[in-house]
């Protein structure tokens, strides 16, 4: 038995700190919260001053397989398998520096990161544990080809889905539309139909697993929510020229209770591609509508796929979340309780509560009312064992 003891702690719901904290820990869980008192003479004490203890962050998406370089794709092509799973390891640990405890992991090469889950699982105090997706499932030369994920047709995307699920993947990734990042590939045009998509969705939830839509366009938007997707990624309404505000499609997606999984936060000094920076002003104030309309917003940064988004971006997020109206207990959410529901671990992620993982952060200041606090880390834990 272990205790922790801080100044004060968001528990990953409540816009109200709990003061004095005491967050008890056993064999790796949270097994009581207290607020104030002394904990029993013969329980091991981890005293942390005045920090503020929040849970663990969680990334709704991350490429653990990009290394945040100017030329990602490059890098990747270059690498062996055993290469770049080295380099995974050490995005892991950044992530997990930051106290992001919990990445979902939408698009390697290889299974890499399927492999990176399971060898972390067995030493958690290594990484994040990580929601493995596998390639992702995209059309023959489609965003994101080159990770080896291509599949056309409706039973080509079926069979591309068992494949995944036979490999033992924890979410299914489907490319909607284009992206910035491959050449060829236009992010507001769709690149599968509502029969793919609805076809994926279908094989995935047969078996068990959750469908993450990376979708820029309004038509794989519309496509996206047609079929019943689960996460859409991105969800930034991009037209050729600019961004649309579809109202009635923001509508549609909050009544089928899709989560958007929103692409926030840029290191200082640096920037979202050209195209993205331009836009970028009209993708956060559809945020707020989305917000407004009952639409689940959280923060996914796309970390790794350039410059501007390291593996420990995520704070920035929240702080971008915050500054385009979100209050402060809506970004936190979206970095822990929310994101762990959209990512499938709800039950056990993004809260200080009994029955969940001790996976905490501990930070200098409160970031309820300042949420650049999330950047002044002062102690990380990973199931329940101390890692900064």
């Amino acid at each position: 038995m272990l205790a922790i003891r801080g100044g004060a702690a968001f528990d990953g719901v409540s816009p109200v700190l709990v003061e004095r904290p005491l967050v008890f820990v056993d064999h790796g869980r949270i097994v009581e919260v207290r607020a104030g008192g002394a904990p029993p003479p013969d329980v091991e004490v981890i005293d942390l001053g005045g920090a503020t203890m929040l849970p663990g962050l969680v990334d709704a998406h991350v490429h653990l397989v990009f290394d945040a370089s100017a030329d990602p794709v490059g890098a990747l092509e270059r690498l062996s398998d055993e290469e770049l799973l080295g380099r995974m390891r050490t995005a892991a640990r950044a992530c997990l520096a930051a106290g992001i405890t919990t990445v979902r992991d939408l698009g390697d090469r290889g299974y890499l990161a399927v492999r990176l889950r399971d060898e972390l699982a067995a030493e958690p105090a290594a990484g994040p544990q990580i929601l493995a997706a596998g390639p992702p499932v995209t059309t023959s030369q489609g965003h994101c080809w080159f990770l080896g994920g291509a599949a056309d047709g409706v039973e080509g995307v079926r069979a591309a889905v068992r494949a995944r699920a036979a490999r033992g993947v924890d979410v299914i990734k489907v490319m909607a539309t284009g992206g910035e990042m491959t050449p060829g590939t236009r992010s507001h045009e769709a690149q599968y139909g509502p029969d793919e998509l609805r076809a994926a969705v279908e094989e995935a939830h047969r078996h068990g697993l959750p469908v993450a839509a990376h979708a820029h366009g309004v038509s794989g938007i519309e496509h996206a929510v047609a079929a019943g997707v689960d996460t859409i990624e991105h969800c930034s309404f991009m037209t050729d020229d600019g961004v649309d505000s579809r109202l009635d499609l923001i509508e549609a997606i909050a009544r089928a209770g899709i989560v958007v999984s929103a692409t926030l936060g840029v290191v200082p000094g640096s920037a979202p591609p050209p195209r993205i920076s331009a836009r970028l002003d009209a993708i956060l104030a559809n945020l707020c509508r989305m917000r407004d309309a009952g639409v689940t917003v959280v923060c996914g940064t796309d970390a790794g796929i350039g410059p501007p988004k390291p593996h420990d971006v995520l704070p920035y997020g929240a702080a971008m979340l915050v500054g385009c109206g979100f209050p402060p207990v809506a970004a936190l959410r979206a970095v822990t309780s929310s994101a762990a529901r959209a990512c499938r671990v709800g039950e056990r992620k993004g809260r200080l509560a009994p029955g969940f993982d001790a996976d905490l952060l501990a930070v200098d200041g409160d970031p309820l009312a300042d949420i650049t606090a999330l950047r002044a880390v002062t102690a990380v834990f990973r199931a329940g064992r101390r890692v900064r």
